[in-house]
């Protein structure tokens, strides 16, 4: 009998240890320990730089065992900035960075059988940077994965434990190993705070701990700064003791981070002072910035965010403000603008600043968090929609003239080039909220350093160093999958081209209903879709707000005309009536159906793969996505109810015999707040 006791508690403990063997709550990201062999590595010099190139060599190697490795620093004139040269067992580059970046490449082609032998590689841009919009009491402005991995609540903001530090190098390691080489420590709606003695001392620290894998800190700084801290009476930029204010703490800033990158300025947009407060330009603000980190090689981010009541359509005032400057704005300062005219959208054609400043350096802003789809409950893979603004034609020189192109240099000279991506970072155990949210970072950081990647590409390495899992009966699926769920995301939210139908104010959920006279027009949904009972589209041609004039020809003309408008972008541009005819042979309003029936079936589909796949997959990781994948089932679902039955009032026909039939009422829809609504 005490046999049989003792041997059922050794299988009860066999078994409760593989199950928490098994378990993988996601903080190691891509860069997951596996078995290493070992490897000689020579290298001449030795920095903080080179010994974590050196480690991670030694930690992570899966080459020919006991081989030898040489991290080579020389001039080579094939090689730009950190850029490398893999060839045999050498890696060469021009700067320590370089080997670093070399290194992480050597060692992922390693883990997922890509050949390693001859490979060239340097960045599109040179600075490739991470937004966080963190706020200095912990919070994050669209974060949807826990606190700020940099600020806490009030009381304890400005302390820093061991803790800190530790994760704080695992980020840093993170962005390193996928080329990300800056950061932006606080929300673009910067709090004063920031440039305060305490605040800047903690930044040091940050910055100390970035530092030897390559990444700079940068600051988001209030515009009225010299009033709110300074004890100024006015923000004016043409004021000398305003320029003094400014030149005094860019130099306080460099004493303490001797590699300090620079600010990023959110400006007279949505309530944030600006230049225009005091009669004042977006060149008067951003030159005066410049001007005063010139000294120390660092740049000005100014956002082309900008927007005010107005009769103006909302898409076209950006470039309206920002185009009549073009040429006057210091070198070192770069306009930072979202990929969309409007607002990260599920999809919106791309901005018409890329493209139409001919003598200013124009950098992308990516959204990583999920906003606008579906925060991280949702599985979305965003790199198909990066990579689509990327490839997209501006034709400012004739065909060919992309948005990568015209951003990365390429096209026309600029001394600095950059690309910002708004984190999707917080305190969760995974980082990101949602386990293939990860994927969207990941993606992030390899796209920036090559904007040609394919998004296909990017999934396939990253589902490998992810789960170290190389069978097709995994990758196959689950890369289809991810690839697929962007344009599902569109589907189920807002095909055709419909845009910005969300929930007020946290964005989740539908509300195409929403409208309220105590608002500004364009913060409301019926703003954008404009459904009546003629038919359903925002006019952005010839004949309405003439958007479709901001872009070059012939893609203006193109997108002017109905019969050679892409039909993703159809209601974009176009107010169309219920019966128009669309390519598929279907009417409209039966084609709309169609697609947000389709998004609800893929989302489905999704969780039928995910469940397949479950052999390959650590416990904890699956249960996890398998329980978002059902409620973006669930959400899906609410999508299509909510915005059928909506438009139907409208369009007065009846859903397609053939449709799966909505299963809310459309009364308890528009009054359950999304948040609220219960599964």
């Amino acid at each position: 009998m005490k046999w049989i006791k003792t041997t059922l508690v050794t299988v009860i403990f066999i078994k409760v240890f593989c199950l928490s063997a098994k378990a993988e709550d996601g903080h190691q990201l891509w860069l997951k320990k596996q078995n290493s062999f070992p490897v000689n590595v020579i290298c001449a010099k030795k920095s903080p730089v080179l010994n974590i190139a050196i480690k991670e060599l030694k930690e992570g190697w899966n080459g020919t065992p006991d081989a030898t490795v040489t991290l080579q620093l020389k001039p080579v004139k094939s090689i730009k900035d950190d850029g490398f040269l893999l060839e045999n067992s050498r890696v060469s580059a021009n700067s320590e960075l370089g080997i670093l970046y070399g290194v992480y490449e050597l060692l992922r082609r390693q883990a997922t059988g890509k050949t390693v032998n001859d490979v060239l590689s340097n960045p599109s841009y040179r600075h490739r940077i991470l937004n966080h919009w963190d706020n200095l009491n912990g919070t994050v402005e669209r974060g949807y994965a826990g606190h700020s991995i940099f600020w806490r609540n009030e009381k304890d903001s400005l302390t820093i434990t061991p803790k800190d530090k530790t994760l704080w190098r695992e980020y840093a390691r993170a962005n390193a190993s996928i080329g990300i080489n800056g950061t932006v420590l606080n929300n673009v709606n910067a709090s004063p705070l920031i440039l305060t003695a305490g605040y800047l001392k903690k930044v040091k620290t940050i910055a100390e701990v970035l530092r030897p894998y390559g990444v700079k800190t940068y600051l988001s700084v209030n515009f009225s700064s010299p009033v709110k801290i300074g004890g100024l009476k006015t923000a004016d930029p043409l004021d000398p003791a305003v320029k003094k204010w400014w030149k005094d703490k860019i130099q306080e800033i460099y004493k303490l981070i001797p590699d300090f990158g620079g600010f990023l300025v959110k400006a007279n947009s949505e309530g944030q002072p600006g230049p225009q407060d005091f009669g004042r330009t977006h060149v008067d603000g951003a030159n005066m910035m410049a001007d005063a980190l010139k000294p120390y090689h660092g740049i000005v981010m100014w956002r082309a965010f900008v927007y005010s009541p107005s009769d103006q359509d909302r898409v076209m005032q950006a470039y309206s403000e920002f185009l009549p400057f073009d040429g006057q704005f210091r070198e070192n300062v770069i306009i930072q603008v979202k990929n969309g005219p409007l607002d990260f959208q599920p999809r919106e054609p791309f901005s018409p600043l890329f493209g139409g400043m001919k003598k200013t350096a124009v950098m992308p802003e990516l959204q990583i968090t999920q906003e606008y789809l579906g925060r991280s409950i949702h599985l979305v893979y965003l790199s198909p929609m990066w990579e689509e603004c990327l490839k997209s034609d501006t034709y400012q020189k004739g065909p060919g003239s992309t948005v990568a192109k015209y951003t990365d240099g390429s096209m026309q000279y600029q001394k600095y080039t950059a690309i910002a991506g708004v984190a999707n970072i917080g305190l969760d155990t995974n980082w990101c909220g949602h386990h293939f949210a990860q994927s969207n970072w990941y993606a992030f950081g390899r796209l920036a350093w090559n904007n040609n990647s394919s998004s296909a590409d990017i999934a396939d390495e990253w589902l490998k160093l992810t789960f170290h899992e190389s069978k097709s009966e995994f990758i196959d699926p689950v890369k289809s999958m991810m690839m697929n769920s962007r344009e599902a995301a569109v589907n189920y939210m807002m095909p055709l081209g419909l845009h910005h139908i969300f929930a007020e104010g946290h964005h989740y959920g539908p509300a195409p209903w929403f409208s309220d006279q105590k608002l500004r027009a364009d913060w409301t949904s019926v703003y954008y879709h404009k459904a009546d009972t003629k038919g359903i589209g925002f006019n952005r041609s010839g004949t309405g707000s003439n958007a479709v004039s901001q872009y070059h020809e012939p893609l203006s003309m193109q997108l002017n005309n109905i019969e050679t408008c892409p039909e993703i972008y159809l209601l974009w541009f176009h107010h169309l009536p219920w019966d128009y005819k669309m390519k598929s042979g279907r009417i409209l309003w039966d084609e709309l159906c169609y697609h947000y029936d389709q998004g609800v079936h893929q989302v489905r589909e999704f969780q039928k793969t995910w469940d397949r796949v479950q052999p390959y997959v650590d416990q904890q990781r699956f249960a996890e996505v398998q329980r978002k994948l059902r409620r973006q089932s669930r959400d899906a679902q609410l999508w299509k109810d909510a915005c059928l039955l909506y438009f139907q009032q409208f369009s007065q026909r009846p859903i397609p015999s053939e449709i799966e039939r909505p299963v809310h009422d459309l009364k308890y829809l528009i009054n359950t707040p999304p948040a609220d609504i219960r599964h």
